[in-house]
């Protein structure tokens, strides 16, 4: 065999948890290690590491990751109170996903991988229609309360001279619920700051919608602070790279990307992006087929797959039955991982074998091998079903014929 390809620059590794966890081992030792001498920075993100550490191990991640600039990272669980008792957790640990966006002030991109046999379920969509998801505030940062009758809830806003401006929410005749949310300008300009640049590097119009109409202060303030972001430093650079920068109303975008043939990035705000990039993956076929990078607006990026950890297959696993489960995604954040390191190490080699990676992954779904879930949505005739290690046997197969 030839020599290994080298890597200058460690990537950081962020281990994860269940069926994911059993993948990411079997992606490393199939497809990465027998052609890279791996260089990682590895963290154990696996819940059980993160009770040990009480998290600490989360936020070491993140920072090694701002240290290095690219990260790769398997699915995690995000506790319920289930997860507390069958982990016997000392107390909910908060998403690793939301800690590591709030350390990193970044914006998620979801794009649906598209491969010959699995349509769309909407016939228009013939271009992947990138969902940027703004990873700050709102209900993910929300205080709430239950309300008892007879009570009045108001905002109370105390200035830095200890002033204080009221404004009444609702008095309360009834019980009922009351909730805070809030956003920062510096964060709603970061997120506008890595579309744009992100629209640049990949050549595809922006799309961003709000409700402001209705909410004619928060979310008015995000209309405002993108457009005069665009008009200050992007508009002459969208006119040179013949791409656009445009606005409405998210009901409005919705009809419209029901009817578009795809081919441009969805900027939504938090929530928005959280329902949107679900509905996207699933109309594209799958949420196993959905790339998922965490982009800081200084280039920090930060490779994942867009599903779970798969829970299900995972005790299958652990009973010994045999699993049929997709890794496409969780290749691919392999993948997008190495070719960012191999670009901002001037690397050709480690960026051409990411894609020779994905183009052998590809391939293999299309010459009619794929997994389970797969295997129910292609149209192709000569398809067969293959169990999660055979089918990276498989693309190892192909790989080895491309390099």
């Amino acid at each position: 065999m030839a020599d290994k390809i080298q890597m200058k620059t460690p990537l950081v590794e962020m281990d994860g948890d269940e069926m994911t966890r059993v993948i990411w081992k079997m992606i490393k030792d199939i497809l990465l290690t027998p052609y890279i001498d791996l260089n990682t920075e590895y963290y154990d993100l696996g819940l059980k590491h993160r009770e040990e550490t009480k998290d600490q191990v989360t936020v070491d991640s993140a920072n090694a990751t701002k240290k290095y600039g690219v990260a790769v990272k398997c699915a995690t669980i995000t506790p319920n109170a289930q997860r507390v008792e069958e982990y016997q957790l000392s107390e909910m640990w908060k998403s690793p996903n939301g800690t590591i966006r709030a350390i990193l002030d970044g914006t998620v991109f979801r794009s649906p991988i598209i491969v010959k046999g699995i349509s769309s379920y909407i016939p228009t969509w013939t271009k992947p229609i990138t969902i940027a998801r703004h990873a700050y505030g709102d209900i993910y940062k929300n205080s709430e309360m239950t309300v008892e009758a007879g009570s009045k809830a108001e905002i109370v806003i105390t200035d830095k001279d200890g002033n204080e401006t009221r404004q009444l929410i609702h008095e309360y005749k009834t019980p009922g619920v009351v909730q805070g949310v809030h956003n920062l300008d510096s964060s709603i300009a970061s997120f506008a700051r890595a579309c744009f640049n992100y629209a640049l590097d990949v050549k595809q119009d922006v799309w961003f919608a709000t409700k402001d109409t209705i909410s004619k202060k928060y979310d008015h303030r995000f209309k405002d602070i993108f457009q005069e972001i665009f008009d200050t430093d992007y508009k002459e650079k969208f006119e040179q790279a013949g791409i656009e920068y445009f606005y409405t109303l998210i009901d409005d975008v919705v009809a419209r990307t029901v009817r578009s043939e795809g081919g441009y990035i969805w900027a939504c705000k938090n929530y928005d992006g959280d329902v949107m990039s679900d509905m996207v993956a699933t109309a594209f076929g799958s949420l196993g087929m959905m790339t998922s990078v965490l982009v800081s607006p200084d280039g920090v990026y930060e490779y994942e797959a867009a599903h779970g950890t798969v829970t299900r297959h995972y005790y299958k696993y652990l009973k010994g039955e045999p699993t049929s489960t997709n890794s496409v995604a969780t290749i691919f954040a392999w993948s997008g991982a190495l070719r960012k390191r191999g670009e901002l190490d001037h690397s050709a080699e480690l960026a051409g074998f990411a894609d020779k990676l994905e183009q052998a992954t590809v391939q293999t779904i299309e010459d009619g091998v794929m997994t389970g879930d797969l295997y129910i949505l292609s149209s192709l005739e000569n398809k067969k079903k293959v169990d999660t290690e055979t089918f990276l046997k498989e693309i190892g197969l192909r790989l080895e014929k491309l390099l």
